[in-house]
């Protein structure tokens, strides 16, 4: 295949005397329909029989649903929703995971004007108290609530559902309940009507942020920003252009990158998007190269712990990696920062297959700007360069901390969060630039066009390999709790790794012990709060002593004499790097 295009941007710039540099694409950002509905319309009536969404079936084989049966299904299943009385201050809440129920109501919504809200699984699957959920629940007042199956989520359902919204499911339908299929037997007369009033300015979707500080926050994604963002891509991958995208994707639709990009990237482009059953963890790989083995994609995206497995199953099979490179365009990671180790086996295995560079890729965006905003399309050495802003943004690099904080400004940006106008004006500048919170340094200090390297965050919390959020300081207070008065406090370490680890700042009482049962008591303690703890982004499975004690004047300890836990983790790195070298002088949980 010939090598597929990419852009070729160039830049202005602005320096000012505060230290902060202004950064953006010279020339407009290309024409875009005005909204998703149009995109779909667009698909449906130029190729009706392609193959929009796709997911196996109980028998094993592909259950597939075209443009053309998507809109009639989003048509009727929208003029039902509107007759149950949702609309644009009654969103429907959606629990479950990725599904082709999930995304023909997603469908609905988009084309009727009623947003729509994704939440994480696990605030229903997983929560004891469902806190998290009720208060999304609160801030949404939904119109009705759906879950795939009506048995799992029952428990859920019966936390929020205290307003009479009604309740929809696809299996296991509780009694009073209604059936997904049903939705879709409705007349479309009201899904007409309500089509002809969207604009760029109607709300498509309610995100939420991780609430690793609160509450989750509700970013609003609107049909203008999502529209934009989908041009941004295009204008990067330009190869879609003449190839509409062909994807299989696991990532959950609830998070902005597959929810948003993904998704979306393959609705505007009229592809084909396979949701992917299996997942980058032991007993779930095995159904993803399953689908590889059948589904040849152009774009492909996983989490670098995903690459990691992934590049292993490539290397020991080599059809596989014909399959897999036969029409792949680029690869993409992004949630976490990959190992070089990973990077370099990917391009050598790439080359080997088909003879030339396949583009290996990542870039940096957040929720709230939709999520497109940086990318690298350039071939690199090394793994990490995020990448230049996208056309039509306007990214500012603004000292903060001793470190330069990204921040940007566009059509791609939330208008802030449904209903808290108080985070909302948190989330700004004085200028209007929403304030990512992410450090970038530059690659090359003299051209700034040459790209960017995450630099961490302005805040504490770090991403493991998976991408899952690390809430600093719950893991921490947990740990301390755990110890059992071993600790007095602990720095939480991992950013990029596969587990938790943590340097221990030890009591009177452990530093009053004898070595030996000092040291069986540690691991003993750490082993009990490892077992304790529920998901890799909580437990901590190794720990070595600090012995230094943390200094103010360095800006380890606060005014308030808590633990500057970002700026402990750079000043020790060495010891972080050791802890995860060898297992030697280590407590292993």
């Amino acid at each position: 295949m010939d090598a597929p295009a990419f852009w070729s941007p160039e830049f202005e710039y602005e320096h000012r005397e505060d230290g902060s540099i202004l950064m953006r694409q010279t020339g407009e950002l290309p024409e875009y329909l005005p909204t998703l509905a149009d995109y779909l319309d667009h698909w449906a009536d130029e190729a009706p029989d392609r193959t929009w969404i796709a997911r196996r079936g109980k028998d094993g084989d592909w259950v597939r649903i075209s443009y053309g049966e998507a809109r009639d299904k989003a048509r009727r299943m929208g003029a039902a929703l509107l007759r149950m009385g949702l609309g644009p201050t009654r969103p429907l809440l959606i629990l479950s995971e990725n599904s082709l129920e999930h995304a023909l109501l997603g469908a609905a919504c988009l084309y009727t004007g009623i947003p729509y809200a994704p939440v994480s699984p696990a605030y229903s699957l997983v929560s004891k108290d469902h806190g998290k959920l009720k208060d999304i629940a609160a801030t949404l007042e939904p119109g009705a609530i759906f879950a795939d199956d009506g048995a799992a989520f029952a428990p859920a359902f019966a936390a929020i559902a205290g307003q009479g919204q009604p309740v929809i499911c696809a299996r296991n339908v509780p009694e009073h309940a209604v059936a997904f299929d049903d939705l879709a037997e409705a007349d479309p007369e009201p899904a007409d009507t309500a089509r002809a009033a969207l604009t760029p300015e109607t709300v498509v979707k309610y995100l939420f942020t991780s609430g690793s500080t609160g509450s989750p926050k509700a970013v609003i994604n609107t049909n203008g920003m999502i529209c934009a963002n989908q041009a941004m891509i295009r204008d990067c991958y330009r190869f879609v252009q003449d190839q509409p995208p062909v994807t299989l994707d696991w990532a959950p639709w609830n998070h902005t990158a597959s929810g948003n990009k993904v998704s979306y990237f393959v609705l505007t482009n009229g592809g084909t998007y396979y949701i992917d059953d299996g997942r980058p963890v032991p007993g779930k790989m095995d159904e993803t190269l399953r689908n590889l083995r059948e589904v040849a994609c152009t774009w492909y995206f996983n989490v670098p712990i995903g690459w990691d497995m992934l590049v292993d199953a490539l290397e020991a099979e080599e059809d596989l990696a014909r399959i897999f490179f036969s029409r792949l365009s680029m690869m993409f990671y992004a949630g976490a920062g990959m190992a070089q180790h990973t990077w370099d086996r990917l391009r050598a295995l790439a080359r080997r297959t088909t003879g030339r560079t396949v583009l290996l890729s990542t870039s940096l965006g957040a929720t709230e700007t939709a999520p497109f905003a940086l990318s690298c399309m350039t071939d690199q050495d090394r793994a990490g360069n995020v990448g230049v802003p996208a056309k039509g943004l306007t990214m500012k690099l603004a000292p903060v901390g001793g470190k330069m904080e990204l921040r940007l400004k566009g059509p791609t940006i939330t208008p802030g969060y449904y209903k808290d106008p108080g985070k909302t004006a948190e989330a700004f500048d004085e200028e209007g630039f929403y304030c990512m919170g992410d450090a970038l340094k530059p690659v090359d200090p003299e051209d700034l066009s040459k790209g960017f390297y995450f630099d961490g965050r302005t805040a504490e919390n770090f991403k493991l390999r998976t991408g899952t959020w690390v809430t600093v300081g719950a893991v921490r207070a947990a740990l301390v709790d755990a110890m059992g008065g071993l600790i007095r406090d602990a720095v939480i370490v991992g950013e990029d790794q596969s587990e938790l680890g943590a340097l221990l700042l030890l009591s009177k009482q452990a530093q009053g012990m004898d070595a030996a049962a000092r040291d069986a008591a540690l691991a003993e303690a750490l082993a009990a709060a490892a077992k304790k703890a529920t998901g890799s982004a909580a437990r901590v499975k190794r720990a070595v002593v600090l012995t230094d004690e943390p200094s103010f004047d360095k800006g380890e300890v606060t005014e308030k004499g808590s633990l500057n836990q970002r700026a402990l983790r750079s000043h020790h790195e060495g010891l972080v790097n050791a802890l995860y070298a060898s297992d030697e002088g280590v407590y292993l949980a």
